[in-house]
């Protein structure tokens, strides 16, 4: 599961500061449900990205659970790789001072509106694309996506769940 934020606000690397975390770190945060990792793939003066990975462990999801109410689906499935409900968790935990438009270096820069992409690569999406964009647009931000398509030898379903997307706006911490 991931999630990237990218700007290019200049100085573009000062979107360390507003995460509050540092661009030239690897960080790792431990989840009840696996492990978040925040890196930057890009720092530089014109543009930077933050990502967050998360590495899911769907052993441990299922642990608990009688021996009774486990099968293969319990173990074999999208959770680890699709965005849900666990990357809200991870971006309260790791960026809880941002989401607060907290910045203790650089205070003018969270009141400051800065262009940012907002990208997501796999989102279940039962009503498409298309219900993301009557979602966003109408708050003003632009969205970029589509439906990820199955594998040609795969027929038993005519259209993907999964769709691909990004916001694009200008915003201010905290969003």
């Amino acid at each position: 599961m991931l999630l990237t934020i990218t700007t290019t606000h200049q100085p573009a690397t000062d979107l360390g500061y507003l995460l509050h975390k540092h661009p030239d770190k690897c960080q790792t945060f431990s989840l009840s449900f696996g492990k978040a990792h925040v890196f930057y793939p890009e720092a530089t003066i014109e543009c930077c990205t933050a990502a967050l990975l998360l590495d899911i462990n769907p052993v441990e999801l299922v642990r608990g659970k009688s021996w009774q109410e486990r099968t293969l689906a319990h173990y074999v499935n999208d959770r680890p790789y699709v965005a849900s409900s666990f990357l809200s968790v991870a971006i309260a935990e790791v960026y809880r001072t941002a989401l607060a438009g907290r910045c203790k270096n650089l205070p003018e820069l969270a009141t400051k509106p800065i262009p940012l992409i907002v990208h997501i690569p796999v989102l279940p999406c039962r009503s498409g694309y298309d219900f993301l964009r009557q979602l966003f647009e109408p708050l003003g931000y632009q969205v970029e996506g589509r439906v990820i398509p199955f594998e040609e030898t795969y027929t038993e379903r005519s259209n993907s769940i999964y769709v691909t997307y990004s916001v694009i706006s200008t915003f201010s911490f905290p969003y």
